[in-house]
């Protein structure tokens, strides 16, 4: 044995977990607690040092409407699973009463309907997604306030043992599950503060001086109302089994207007992405994003409003060009906006452009489509063998 005096640094972050944290920084705007709060358990998990009895991790996401609670489990599932078609989303909207939870998890023997009753929290759906590198599943109890008490019963094997026993007696084992729930507790005591204090126009100060809307003195009171309303909605047995709550922070005008990009970038890459090869690029000026960012701007509601006025504004009229013959493959068109008119125009810089040329204009806002379109290898593919060789790296 040699004796060294090594010091060791804990705060440093491995090769997959870097990775992942990237991933969620760039689809995930103003939640860096929660993707820290993701990224530690899922270093946890990859070093083997997770509790083999519970699940991987059980959050409870707290915050407004459209700050990004469901976003960012879907983002998670993109960046591991190459799709967020991977989580796993229970509406628990769907479970108010007692009875329906027959629907989770099948009707006993002898109950009519029990051959005919498939339930949707089976080992076969846990295991879907599983690959030989990644055998994790993500599961989504969204809105969970508005479920019965049964479910939240039902909740607290899942929590506590990762055990959930089928109507058949059959156990499912959620050990290699992230669980988690999302809720809107407290979001209106929130929105309240906001209003009587900070907001895209914060008050001043009696020096004069505007104070910035992350105000951690107000944060901090925004989260409190958010965990005390969880607290006397929920037991504490069920609060005592979660691994972390998350407030989600209200999202400000720097925040949309970031969100407002990566929207944009995610419609450039459907129109890559259709299976009407109508490739062609897409490009706003910076009146135009003023502009969507002034009709998609709405405290309540968050980014979700911000994603309507994109839709209504210009994923709407460019599909009637399309239809009607107006873009073609190899266009150029530009997005302006014309104050006088208070219209949002379409116009169309260039035409016939070569298909390298079009990925390399949007190589910097599309890394992952740049190496796929050019070479006739459909998106999608590119997209998930890039991720997996990222997870492997």
């Amino acid at each position: 044995m040699v004796r060294v005096n090594i010091p060791l640094d804990p705060a440093r972050t491995g090769g997959e977990a870097l990775a992942l944290e990237q991933d969620l920084r760039r689809l995930i705007v103003g939640q860096d607690e929660a993707i820290g709060h993701i990224v530690n358990v899922y270093q946890m998990h990859m070093a083997g040092l997770t509790c083999r009895d519970r699940p991987v991790g059980n959050f409870l996401f707290l915050g407004p409407t459209g700050s990004g609670k469901t976003r960012i489990v879907e983002a998670l599932a993109e960046s591991l699973a190459c799709t967020p078609r991977a989580v796993i989303k229970i509406d628990c909207a769907e479970f108010q009463h007692s009875h329906e939870i027959a629907k989770l998890i099948g009707s006993p023997p002898g109950y009519l309907g029990h051959r005919e009753t498939h339930p949707l929290l089976s080992q076969e759906t846990l295991n879907q997604w599983h690959t030989d590198t990644l055998k994790l599943s993500f599961v989504l109890f969204d809105e969970i306030e508005k479920a019965s008490d049964a479910l939240w019963n039902l909740l607290l094997g899942i929590l506590d043992k990762a055990v959930l026993t089928l109507g058949d007696n059959r156990r499912v084992d959620f050990s290699r599950s992230m669980i988690f729930m999302t809720s809107n507790l407290g979001a209106s005591q929130m929105s309240s503060m906001l209003e009587h204090g900070l907001g895209f126009a914060p008050p001043e100060t009696e020096h004069g001086l505007s104070m910035e809307h992350g105000d951690e003195g107000l944060s901090r009171k925004m989260s409190r109302a958010a965990v005390e309303a969880a607290r006397r909605k929920f037991t504490p047995e069920f609060m005592n089994r979660l691994d972390k709550v998350v407030v989600f922070r209200s999202l400000g005008e720097a925040e949309l207007r970031r969100i407002l990009d990566i929207e944009l970038r995610l419609l450039q890459q459907r129109i890559f992405d259709t299976a009407d090869p109508s490739f062609f690029v897409l490009t706003a000026s910076d009146a135009a994003k003023d502009h969507l960012l002034r009709e998609g701007t709405d405290l309540k509601y968050g980014a979700r409003h911000l994603k309507r006025a994109i839709e209504r504004l210009v994923v709407q009229p460019l599909a009637n060009l399309i239809a009607t013959g107006q873009i073609q493959t190899g266009d150029l068109v530009h997005i302006e906006y014309e104050a006088g008119s208070g219209a949002v125009t379409f116009s169309k810089q260039a035409e016939a452009m070569p298909v390298q040329a079009m990925v390399e204009m949007a190589g910097g806002a599309l890394p992952l489509i740049a190496g796929t379109v050019a070479s006739g290898v459909p998106a999608e593919a590119g997209r998930t063998s890039s991720a997996r060789s990222s997870r492997r790296g």
